[in-house]
């Protein structure tokens, strides 16, 4: 016998009018204990992943985040027996460790309550098939991202950390684990930056210096190579390809063995510029590797013959695509050659090429190779603990390898995104280029 309609009624009824009375607040209470709010909401299958992930967690991870707590906060306190390096990063895994937990937290307090707002408004339990299918269409996305998130948090994430971390420790040669103990110090180098006269000096002449050596050497060479692109994409210039191919050599050759290469040309003694051009044309003899200004100029001069080929490439596509009727209309207005230039030829370069001219000047900024190859960084200044020709990425390389003053250059190193960051940030915002369609006025 088939079962009586209006008992189906009345049990539909009653249903109904228990869910009506379920209460959203008291589900959100109850998943304090992962699973327990979903219970509440009659999602058993639902509630006992929560249950168990939960404490599964906590079983296989509760003795390791206590250690790394207690780790980054104390930094060990047995010489011998703590390694404070080891305790940071142990630290660190276990903050993420921590922010993964917090996360998955927040799922579950926000899916018992959602749902019980559900369950109150009239909606119907879902089957285990049909909520399986749910999430898989939600969360597939993040399935396919996981292993690459997990890949950028140990290798990227982790160590940026690791070494932000450093610059608020008291890490030199002297106080080295495992022989000695690391500390917190908060502030304290960056406070001796602005403070300690052998560091402020240092820190003002390398930034001063590392302004003027982005600024110079790479404007520089981007007027070079727009002079010549512009020269060689001259209708009455003949012999275009040659041109090119000539001015873009120097872009083939490894830039460590040209700076090398003219290391040696610039020797002081025996170098080819003094012993072959200056001495028989000028009677002179300049000391390139041993006054700061001389090698200042002698290094910039380099960079613009290293650089100047890569934006000349750049240049010289991008002129391909101007287009003649502009100039002809120019021609037509009686604008000279100058007017054409600014107004027509600059601003459609500057405007293709407007974010690679901003990653010249940030490749400069730390162009490590040509400061260190050419002469490590010298010469030597009285008074201060980097070279004549240092710049702040060559200094923090000395401070690691040279005087092991790890904590110093960790901070130096962040000082040096923060700029690099902030200057980028600007300069994009301000490129039309990275503007949105209707919105470049």
């Amino acid at each position: 016998m088939g079962t009586d309609p209006d008992t189906q009624q009345t049990d539909s009824r009653t249903k109904l009018h228990r869910f009506t009375n379920h209460k959203p607040l008291q589900a959100l209470l109850l998943s304090i204990i992962p699973g327990i709010g979903q219970f509440y909401n009659r999602k058993f299958y639902k509630g006992s992943i929560f249950f168990i992930l939960f404490f599964a967690f906590i079983i296989a991870f509760a003795d390791f985040i206590d250690m790394g707590l207690w780790g980054i906060f104390t930094l060990g306190t047995q010489v011998g027996r703590d390694h404070s390096l080891v305790l940071i990063i142990q630290g660190l895994v276990t903050i993420f460790l921590l922010i993964m937990a917090l996360l998955f937290y927040g799922i579950n307090l926000r899916d018992a309550y959602k749902d019980a707002e559900k369950l109150k408004s009239g909606f119907t339990i879902p089957s285990l098939k049909e909520s399986f299918h749910h999430t898989y269409e939600k969360t597939f996305p993040y399935f396919l991202i996981g292993p690459g998130f997990f890949l950028v948090v140990f290798a990227i994430i982790l160590p940026l950390a690791f070494m932000l971390s450093l610059a608020f420790m008291n890490y030199r040669l002297r106080k080295a684990p495992p022989a000695a103990l690391l500390d917190w110090v908060g502030f304290d180098n960056f406070i001796q930056l602005a403070t300690v006269p052998i560091w402020q000096n240092t820190f003002l002449s390398v930034i001063s210096w590392t302004i003027i050596w982005t600024l110079v050497a790479t404007t520089l060479q981007i007027a070079l190579a727009l002079f010549l692109a512009v020269l060689v994409n001259d209708k009455r210039i003949k012999f275009k390809k040659t041109l090119r191919t000539m001015l873009i050599l120097p872009w083939a050759v490894p830039g460590f063995v040209s700076i090398l290469i003219f290391e040696a040309m610039f020797n002081d003694g025996f170098g080819a510029i003094n012993r072959q051009i200056m001495e028989p044309l000028f009677n002179m003899s300049i000391p390139w590797l041993t006054d700061v200004f001389w090698t200042r100029v002698a290094i910039i001069s380099i960079q613009v013959w290293l650089g100047f080929p890569f934006v000349f490439a750049l240049f010289t596509g991008v002129l391909q695509s101007v287009s003649n009727e502009w100039y002809e209309a120019a021609d037509v207005d009686g604008a000279s050659r100058w007017q054409k230039f600014t107004k027509i030829t600059f601003p459609h370069v500057m405007f293709a090429t407007a974010p690679l001219m901003i990653m010249q000047y940030t490749h400069n900024f730390n162009n490590f190779n040509i400061i260190y190859l050419f002469n490590e960084g010298g010469p030597a200044i009285r008074g201060q603990n980097a070279g004549g020709t240092d710049i702040l990425i060559s200094w923090v390389y000395n401070l690691t390898f040279s005087q092991q003053n790890y904590s110093m250059a960790a901070a130096i190193s962040m000082i040096i995104g923060l700029i690099i960051g902030l200057l980028a940030f600007l300069q994009f915002r301000r490129t039309r280029s990275y503007k949105e369609e209707g919105e470049v006025y």
